[in-house]
């Protein structure tokens, strides 16, 4: 069977989609499968050229052609991934769609959704008035009402939708899916588990600080943690956009010296930052599955999350993670209460590390191939 796979996050990009197709393709080609991923490159490459976006870290990918496969399967909505809705509907096979990323929560916040949105409704040849294109630029309930029904011209084309979580699987309901839709999460592969400890006083943010990731809650939690405990310090790992903003918050809340402000660092690094941590603090609410959860429970890292949407891992049967109401007194309580109870971290760790073993990279792989082999 061959598959191929389109993705518009490039190489080394620190963001989930990158690394969830990436490890997709991985174990699809240990099992023997062959694959094509399609995904930017270098503007000289042989691969699918691309081009960066100034300011960003986006390589938009540049027209390219692709052999053909028994299925498609893309992971993403941009320039190569709609290359993917195209390919399927031209080669006459079925199409697998992964859904990392919530349209409707995002596309307030980051410019390029509405204008990636127009694109995809040329593509899909949806057939708007110009007053429906106009429609994405008014942010509020007329840029959803288009974006719904962008949605449902990607799922009409789909065969299978593939939910990271069942939240995301939930939120599917306004594009009105006919396509058959399958919640497989993302696996995150073994880590070293880290030392045991109580009393720490390190709390770990890993990942963007843009508005969609909430860090205002972020700071404003943490700064209510530090006045009850003096000797906290707060890490954000990955902060490449808006670093200036962020330190002028973290100057305004009182918090200068009390929090390590680093760029991305290369996967492999980042378990480093979850053994050295005492808890993670995750203050998005628009992820849909979020690998930062999964990995730091791998390593055995206490986790506090204000979505309750996520408070289900990867291996359990029900909610299990540590929740809390996304407010800063409810977010500071929950996370001092996570650095002083020591049972209360026994917990949560033991369980984390559970759902981990229980959620190997070989039973998402199981899955996935069902998926393509029912649809074929």
């Amino acid at each position: 069977m061959r598959v191929a796979h389109f993705c518009d996050s490039h190489p080394g990009r620190p963001d989930g989609v990158a690394r969830s197709a990436e490890l997709t393709v991985g174990l699809l080609r240990s099992a023997g499968h062959e694959v094509d991923l399609y995904r930017p490159g270098p503007l000289l490459s042989r691969g699918v050229r691309s081009v960066p976006v100034p300011f960003r870290q986006v390589r938009v990918g540049l027209p390219f052609t692709a052999r053909p496969a028994d299925v498609v399967h893309a992971h993403s909505t941009g320039p190569i991934g709609m290359t993917g809705f195209r390919m399927a509907a031209d080669w006459g096979v079925p199409l697998v769609t992964t859904w990392h990323t919530d349209l409707l929560a995002y596309a307030d916040v980051f410019a390029e959704i509405p204008v990636g949105a127009a694109w995809c409704a040329l593509s899909l040849g949806l057939g708007w008035s110009p007053r429906e294109f106009l429609e994405l630029t008014r942010p509020g309930a007329a840029r959803r009402r288009r974006l719904i029904e962008l949605g449902k011209g990607m799922f009409a084309r789909m065969a299978v939708a593939i939910a990271p979580s069942a939240k995301t699987a939930a939120g599917f309901a306004p594009f009105e899916p006919a396509a058959e839709i399958r919640v497989l999460p993302t696996p995150v592969t073994a880590m070293a588990p880290r030392p045991a400890r109580t009393c720490g006083n390190v709390v770990l943010s890993v990942g963007r600080a843009t508005a969609e990731k909430n860090p205002e809650l972020l700071l404003r939690a943490f700064a209510r943690v530090h006045a009850a405990r003096p000797d906290a310090r707060l890490v954000l790992l990955g902060v490449r956009q808006q670093r200036r903003r962020l330190g002028r918050r973290i100057a305004a809340l009182g918090l200068d010296g009390l929090v390590d402000v680093r760029p991305p660092v290369p996967h492999d690094e980042v378990t480093d930052f979850y053994r050295a941590a005492d808890v993670l603090a995750f203050a998005s609410a628009t992820d849909t599955q979020s690998l930062v959860l999964a990995e730091a429970e791998a390593t055995g890292l206490p986790a506090v999350v204000v979505d309750p949407g996520l408070a289900t891992r990867p291996g359990a049967a029900e909610a299990g993670r540590f929740t809390c109401e996304p407010t800063p007194d409810a977010f500071a309580a929950a996370l001092l209460r996570m650095l002083d109870d020591e049972a209360l971290r026994a917990t949560v760790t033991r369980e984390g590390l559970a759902a981990a073993a229980a959620y190997p990279p070989e039973v998402f792989l199981r899955r996935l191939v069902e998926i393509y082999d029912r649809v074929r």
